[in-house]
């Protein structure tokens, strides 16, 4: 399960702001995760859980905010949403897409104390 290992990395990237930036405890994080980006949500939301035990994100709230699929579509030249990779233009029924977005994953926002 990868959503263990980036949990990781956000612990690492919260412990590292905490101790340049001086809190102590980190009370909800906002993640935006790209609904391209091959993240479970609840997979992630169980492993923050588990990864944050006993650490300065101990009982933080993580609050995803999904962002949707976007791709350029070659025949018709337009940025369209897609739900999901190898999707058809939802204007041309082409599947010449080139994904643009909702791919990431990042950290938006921290509530701390």
């Amino acid at each position: 399960m990868h959503e263990m290992s980036l949990c990781e990395s956000v612990l690492q990237i919260l412990e590292d702001n905490g101790r340049r930036r001086g809190f102590e405890k980190v009370n909800v994080v906002w993640l935006e995760i790209g609904r391209l980006s091959g993240v479970e949500i609840e997979a992630m939301r169980f492993s923050f859980d588990a990864v944050t035990r006993g650490t300065l994100a101990d009982h933080a709230r993580l609050e995803i905010i999904q962002v949707p699929g976007e791709a350029w579509c070659m025949p018709c030249g337009k940025t369209v949403t897609v739900e999901q990779r190898f999707d058809a233009c939802p204007l041309c029924g082409s599947y010449q897409l080139q994904v643009t977005g909702g791919e990431e994953m990042r950290i938006k926002e921290l509530e701390v104390n």
